[in-house]
């Protein structure tokens, strides 16, 4: 078992482009299911998968990740959408 301690200093890696997102920022759970429903990181000023989110939040869904190992998150997105003043 993982603690959500021990999540949130892992880094977070985009399997589609290798890029790294980030550290979690926060997680959403499902109170009745007792289920996590989302990761959310901090942003670069992209957008991703929820209207709910705020301009710099990078929300994924528990169905987007694909593998929780021992120091990184896998998890499966699209190419991350930078602005152009941060891409390089």
């Amino acid at each position: 078992m993982v603690k959500i301690s021990e999540l949130r200093l892992r880094d977070v890696i985009n399997i589609m482009d290798g890029k790294r997102l980030g550290t979690i920022k926060d997680i959403d759970f499902d109170l009745e299911a007792g289920k996590i429903k989302s990761l959310i990181l901090p942003g670069s000023g992209g957008r991703f998968f929820s209207m709910f989110a705020r301009s710099d939040e990078v929300v994924v869904p528990w169905e987007n990740i694909t593998k929780i190992g021992v120091d990184v998150i896998l998890v499966n997105l699209g190419p991350v959408i930078q602005p152009n003043h941060l891409q390089k």
